[in-house]
């Protein structure tokens, strides 16, 4: 058994639209093809030992019996191994449920799919299960443990903690995007302009002079007293001997405390006598250079949550404690207390757990105890002199019991500090009358409150304190989306989806951001360069502030490398479907292509839209699939479909008596004359009315007006700036040169019906294929070459893809000679070397089409190869 390759979903996939995040591995199974597990002696009594809890698992919707009797009953390795490797996930702790194995058409190798919660986590899944599998059929023992136990590890690191996770739960309930910016709790939700960002509770909106305010215990309390609130009476100090001095005018009991700390980290309270001021002064510094003494208030420990500027919660804490049962030691009531799953590491859970630390050793020491020591029945201990739920201890909530002045007074201290969200500690005796020095005081202010003693206190009402925190950063029901337009299908992809970037900025006043096989386009400006219609391009787009508007190309690699880069769009536009990439990454006919391309439309809101070629079968039959709205094209009037739809009421666009037109029901709109839009290149080019068509439509359901439209598709000219590499033609004195990226059956048959309405007396074409494509397209491409050119040129991509250059000049050729045995071709490998070779042998009248792998250096090439010849014309001129 072994692992062929490892992809990872992110977004909706060829697996599943809606479970985004899948694993996909890839296995050679080959050895154990023919013995299914019932043929494989006691290989499903040691899978039960091993594994119990595999008894839950289904197999099939169609399938009654459990897995176990499946086992029994035979089943194949792959499935076993889908089987554990959603197991082991569960059993560590993480939601992972769904599951898939198929076969390919190369026996013995197979695709195992199961979802992930995080991806180390599935990754790690991956290869354990196996591990396991392996260890199974070759009844060796093996340790699980240690897999789930670093399953644990890995969730415990990985996981979002319950502030920032109930956050995002609340996002996902009003559909707003989320992206996770690193392994921590930074988080962007929206997309464009319309993102905002938080990390823990801290949102983009809070004032950061408000955060360093709060973080300076001193400073906020001068602001505080300032406003008549009142606080603690402290000062700052700076060794032992300014203790000493200091307490005249702070006496005792006091607190001492890091100015800057949290969690309650270094804070001792309470304090009686000199000595223990000074053990508490040292402890202080070991979290922060500074250290403020203060007088101590005795009451209870309440949280005031603000949001907005308005109260929304308030919690009573409760240090960490034991209660005695008359035979248990300390640490062993700990040990007890510790069990409740509500408590975890850190703040992985609602509560943590409590730990011995200084302090605990300090409360012990003061009452004559130790952790070894038994306590009374009914006896109760505090283990720590801080409240913080971080350190063991509890809430209650008693939001509904507050003073009305207590709400005023914690709204007017987040305005006081211009923090919109913020953690307010109060101590008081009694939360139900004013605040006042005879009663309590305002002992600290957190700009980063933690959220898990609202959301699930120990006792009184649970308080969903995330919703006020999505409503603030997105009020009225924003769901943080802006325009999504995704296009997908064979050919056609990048000019479409360039054609309505130019609308969406020309015609609708938008900054868009798009992406295509050529790079990243922010406003226009290219932040990066190569193939970028993957989903990490998508979303590079997506999380640029400075855009408000997205068209994103989507290709079929990046679909199945790693699904989509995005959840949902307004508009999908599918082009096509015909022969390219076939017998690449296990997608063999056209019918699984299709299966490919329709991930995309599927993902299209219900009041969204569809737009569909209507003069393709593959594409028009997803109709049938999808439950958003449907737009049609058609280069065809007379297209039946078309017809059918706008009797109906639908939505399309056809050229009609040589005018793009667009129909809606019965009302017919012409938009622009075909030959008068510069894109058709005088209506020569049907490929490119092909990508004008649903470009239009997508312009129309965005509410572009028709005369913006109109005048927008004016000045999108096919050039290197707006079309790079589709159709960018160069006038030479003599011959016309004409870069364009035809790379497969369908492209080049479009170029055919191009250069045949292009009149030349001699139409050179400089050819390639990419070396992974199948031998016969390989040919075919040849045979279409030869009916179109009167010379051929066969250069090859500098990256072949596997294959030799002689084996891609040999089938091109076979191709070639099938049409005209007798048509020169000759071989020139490199580029640009073909290129001017091509023009140096060109005379008056002269048509050349070059195929071109390196599009931006071959148009760079022919711009200062044109440049050189009007240089040479002025000097002609001077002599």
């Amino acid at each position: 058994m072994e692992i062929i390759e490892i992809k990872v979903m992110r977004g909706p996939n060829y697996w599943s639209v809606y479970r985004k995040k899948l694993i996909v591995i890839k296995l050679d199974l080959e050895a154990l093809e023919k013995k299914p597990t019932n043929k494989i002696p006691g290989f499903g009594h040691r899978l039960k030992e091993l594994i119990p809890s595999l008894q839950a698992h289904r197999c099939s919707e169609d399938y009654e019996g459990g897995f176990f009797r499946r086992v029994e009953e035979g089943t194949w390795m792959g499935h076993i191994i889908e089987h554990i490797a959603l197991e082991i996930q569960c059993l560590a702790g993480m939601e992972c449920g769904f599951g898939r194995t198929r076969s390919t058409i190369k026996e013995g190798i197979y695709q195992v799919v199961f979802s992930y919660e995080i991806e180390e986590a599935g990754r790690y899944a991956a290869h354990a299960s196996l591990k396991i599998a392996e260890a199974l059929v070759d009844d060796v023992p093996y340790n699980i443990e240690e897999d789930i136990t670093e399953l644990k590890r890995i969730f415990a690191k990985n996981k979002l903690g319950p502030s920032t996770g109930s956050i995002v739960k609340e996002a996902l309930k009003r559909k707003i995007p989320f992206k996770r910016l690193n392994s921590s709790s930074l988080i962007t939700f929206g997309y464009g302009s319309k993102q905002k960002k938080i990390r823990a509770t801290i949102a983009d909106s809070t004032s950061g002079m408000g955060i360093e305010i709060a973080c300076d215990k001193e400073e906020t309390k001068k602001m505080l007293s300032n406003a008549n609130i009142p606080v603690p009476k402290g000062v700052l100090v700076y060794d032992e001997e300014d203790i000493k001095r200091q307490l005249h005018n702070v006496e005792f009991p006091i607190v001492i405390k890091p100015i800057d700390g949290n969690h309650g980290r270094g804070v001792s309270i309470n304090i009686q006598n000199v000595e223990n001021a000074i053990a508490a002064f040292h402890i202080a510094k070991l979290e922060s250079n500074e250290v403020i003494m203060e007088e101590f208030i005795s009451g209870l420990d309440y949280r005031f949550l603000v949001i907005n500027y308005k109260l929304v919660a308030v919690a009573k804490r409760t240090p960490s404690l034991v209660i005695g049962d008359g035979n248990s030691t300390v640490t062993e009531l700990i040990e007890q207390t510790n069990q409740d799953p509500a408590r975890g590491e850190g703040h992985e859970k609602f509560l943590s757990s409590i730990k011995v630390d200084e302090m605990t050793e300090n409360i012990l020491t003061k009452k004559n105890l130790e952790v070894g020591s038994v306590l009374p029945m009914g006896e109760v201990l505090f283990l720590k002199d801080t409240a913080n739920i971080s350190t063991g201890g509890t809430s209650t909530d008693v939001t509904d019991i507050v003073h009305p002045f207590n709400v005023f007074l914690a709204e007017r201290i987040a305005r006081i500090l211009n923090l919109d969200i913020c953690g307010i500690d109060i101590v008081t005796s009694d939360i139900k009358a004013p605040l006042t020095r005879s009663l309590g005081g305002v002992v600290e202010v957190n700009a980063c409150p933690g959220l898990r003693m609202h959301l699930k206190p120990a006792n009184g009402l649970a308080r969903n304190v995330a919703e006020p925190i999505i409503e603030m950063m997105f009020p009225d029901r924003d769901n943080g989306r802006i325009p999504l337009v995704a296009v997908t299908g064979t050919n056609g992809k990048t000019t479409t989806t360039r054609l309505i970037a130019h609308l969406a900025k020309h015609a609708g006043g938008y900054k868009v951001g798009f992406t295509t096989t050529d790079g990243i386009y922010i406003q226009d400006h290219a932040v990066c360069y190569g193939d970028c219609t993957g989903s990490m391009s998508a979303e590079a787009v997506l999380l640029d502030p400075t855009i408000d508007f997205a068209v994103l190309e989507c290709a079929r690699g990046g679909i199945v490398r790693s699904g989509l880069g995005f959840d949902s769009c307004d508009i999908s536009i599918v082009t096509n479907i015909t022969e390219d990439h076939l017998g690449l990454k296990d997608i063999h006919t056209l019918e699984e292509m299709a299966k490919v391309k329709i991930i995309v439309p599927l993902t299209t809101k219900e009041n969204g839209y569809a737009i569909l070629n209507a003069d393709d079968d593959l594409v028009y039959n997803m109709h049938k699939e999808l439950d958003c709205k449907i737009a049609l094209f058609s280069i065809d009037q007379e297209n039946k479909r078309v017809k059918k739809h706008c009797e109906d009421g639908g939505l399309a666009a056809i050229v009609l008596n040589g005018y793009l037109t667009i129909c809606k029901g019965k009302w017919k709109t012409p938009v622009n004359k075909i030959t008068d839009i510069p894109l058709s290149l005088n209506g020569r080019s049907e490929c490119m009315i092909k990508n004008l068509l649903p470009a239009v439509l997508a312009a129309v359901i965005q509410n572009f007006t028709i005369n913006d439209i109109r005048m927008a598709l004016q000045s999108f000219i096919p050039s290197p700036s707006h079309t790079p590499g589709r159709m960018n033609i160069f006038n030479f004195k003599e011959f016309d040169f004409m870069i364009d990226y035809a790379h497969n059956i369908d492209g080049f048959k479009e170029l055919k019906k191009f250069l045949a309405k292009t009149p030349a007396s001699v139409k050179v074409g400089i050819i390639s294929v990419a070396g992974d494509r199948r031998e016969e397209d390989i040919r075919i491409i040849g045979s279409l070459s030869a009916e179109m050119f009167d010379e051929i040129i066969i250069r090859h991509d500098e990256d072949m893809r596997g294959m030799l250059e002689e084996e891609m000049t040999r089938l091109l050729k076979e191709g070639i000679y099938r049409v005209n045995p007798d048509l020169p071709v000759k071989i020139i490998s490199n580029e640009i070397q073909a290129i001017q070779y091509a023009i140096d042998n060109a005379t008056k009248g002269y048509f050349i089409t070059l195929c071109s792998e390196k599009v931006t250096e071959s148009i760079e090439y022919l711009k200062r190869a044109k440049v050189k010849e009007v240089n040479l014309e002025q000097v002609l001129v001077n002599a």
